[in-house]
């Protein structure tokens, strides 16, 4: 047995686990005892938990007693190649992208049947919208996701649909059927769109990236208020910024190649 957790079959890598994962979007600051509740371990379990992950750094508490990720599980988070390869080749573009339209700017790759949104970079003439960097989105009602879903193994196109298209606003595609015919036009025209089906006043575009062998490994996108967006104008954007990606992930393959070679 792994010890006194209601699951006595956990081991305490998995506990521990259920620590960290505890924490959330929205559960960014918890009390031990939420920490308990949430984990769904013993209150004693979580306190011994708790204070080892503390000493480690992967958590910290705050002046009112509370506990946040810690910086040390931050900086481990950095390393991974999604953040650091990506997120390196991608910044230049996004940034020239966000200062040419003044709209928000994303980039995000697929976990699972999830958006996850690595980078979001945005200005004060931006609309407001509910993505942020780390965070995660349906992939059937966001530009971005629909890229991605539509460059997906077929597996995971299927296993969406039964997992169940959640309608967000009265626009969200919930029906298989159709859903399946908008992701063959994503990889037919080379971009998606969604307009008002994650957020109703918001409309986003978004183009596929790829590396040097022509795989997709993200979606770049722009999301723009409904009335004003120019979906062509955007592409026209996108288009190049994602294609210069491609070219600097593929030069950062070379280098790495020629590293090895020396």
């Amino acid at each position: 047995m792994a010890g006194n957790s209601r699951d006595p079959g956990r081991s305490v890598t998995a506990r521990a686990l259920s620590v960290l994962t505890a924490f959330d979007a929205e559960h960014a600051r918890l009390t031990l005892t939420a920490i308990a509740q949430r984990a769904d371990i013993p209150l004693a379990t979580a306190h011994r938990l708790v204070r080892e992950l503390e000493l480690w750094g992967a958590l910290q508490r705050d002046s009112d007693g509370r506990y946040v990720i810690g910086l040390r599980l931050w900086e481990i988070g950095l390393l991974a190649p999604v953040n650091g390869r990506l997120r390196e080749a991608a910044l230049p573009y996004m940034q020239e992208l966000c200062e040419t339209t003044h709209d928000n700017v994303h980039l995000a790759v697929r976990d699972g049947l999830d958006a996850v949104y690595v980078e979001k970079l945005t200005t004060p003439r931006a609309v407001p919208i509910i993505s942020r960097t780390g965070g995660r989105l349906p992939m059937h009602a966001t530009g971005v996701g629909k890229v991605l879903l539509a460059h997906a193994p077929a597996t995971v196109v299927h296993s969406c649909c039964e997992h169940g298209l959640t309608r967000h606003t009265a626009y969200t595609i919930t029906e298989p059927g159709r859903l399946g015919r908008e992701l063959q036009g994503v990889r037919s025209r080379g971009y998606a769109s969604a307009n008002e089906e994650m957020t109703l006043g918001n409309c986003s575009v978004a183009v596929p990236v790829q590396d040097a062998s022509g795989t997709v490994v993200a979606a770049l996108g722009v999301v723009a208020h409904s009335v004003r967006a120019d979906v062509t104008r955007l592409v026209r954007s996108l288009l190049p910024a994602a294609d210069g990606i491609r070219q600097r992930l593929a030069d950062g393959e070379r280098v790495n190649l020629d590293a090895l070679h020396r």
